[in-house]
Order: structure tokens, then C-alpha cells, then sequence
């Protein structure tokens, strides 16, 4: 159901947009120079203007129905909890599966005596 909607919601985007793109610029961008007085100057709407708003209006609706759709279908449950129910449980060390290597008992750095104390003098 819901690639269905998803794909009447695409149809309808494209379809949004052509007809955006397709209509006679009216002048006036964003209200300015717009006239005086009680009229705005505007002509009455046309077939595209009204087809424009259908559409619109469609393209609204099948965004809140896919709202809906992936609300119901997600239920009450969150991320934490449908990931939580399973215990992992760690792998022994020298297995394949191992995620984290064998470092052995000793975690501490290497000692002073291992490395050098200074880089070496450069020959003259």
C-alpha cells in the first residue's frame, strides 16, 4: 500500500512541477508593483490555475497518507527496543568471528628501555 501512494506522490511531484514550469509568468514577483486599491489586479483564475491547485491539493494529501502509512506500520516500538531484546553474546578470543583482537594481558604502553629516548644525531 505504501509504494503505491509513493509512487502516486512521485507522479504527482513531476506533475507539480510541470505545471508550475508550463504556466504564463503574470508579472510582479512576490507582490511587487502590485496595484492599488480594493483590486489586486489579478486575473480571474484560468484552467492551469485550478489544475495547479488539484494537483497541489492531491500531492498534500498523499503526503499526510504517508505520514499515516509509516506511523501505523512503525507502531509503538522504538530503535532501543527491538534492538535491545537480543543479548549478543561476545566471541572468544582466537575465533574467526572474533570482532576485537587478542591483545593479550599486558595493556600498558611500551616501556622507556623499548624505543629510543631521543631521535638520532644527524651526521656532520
Amino acid at each position: 500500500m505504501q509504494n503505491i501512494v509513493l509512487v502516486i506522490h512521485l507522479i504527482l511531484a513531476l506533475c507539480l512541477i510541470g505545471i508550475v514550469l508550463v504556466q504564463r509568468s503574470e508579472g510582479g514577483g512576490l507582490g511587487i508593483g502590485g496595484g492599488g486599491g480594493g483590486s489586486s489586479g489579478r486575473p480571474p483564475a484560468n484552467a492551469m490555475t485550478k489544475l495547479t491547485w488539484m494537483v497541489a491539493v492531491a500531492f498534500v494529501a498523499t503526503s499526510i497518507s504517508l505520514f499515516v502509512i509509516s506511523a501505523q506500520e512503525s507502531s509503538s516500538d522504538s530503535v532501543l527496543e527491538r534492538g535491545g531484546t537480543e543479548t549478543e553474546q561476545p566471541a572468544e578470543p582466537g575465533t574467526d568471528d572474533a570482532l576485537v583482537p587478542d591483545l593479550g594481558d599486558d595493556l600498558l604502553p611500551p616501556s622507556a628501555e623499548d624505543a629510543p629516548a631521543a631521535p638520532p644525531k644527524a651526521e656532520e
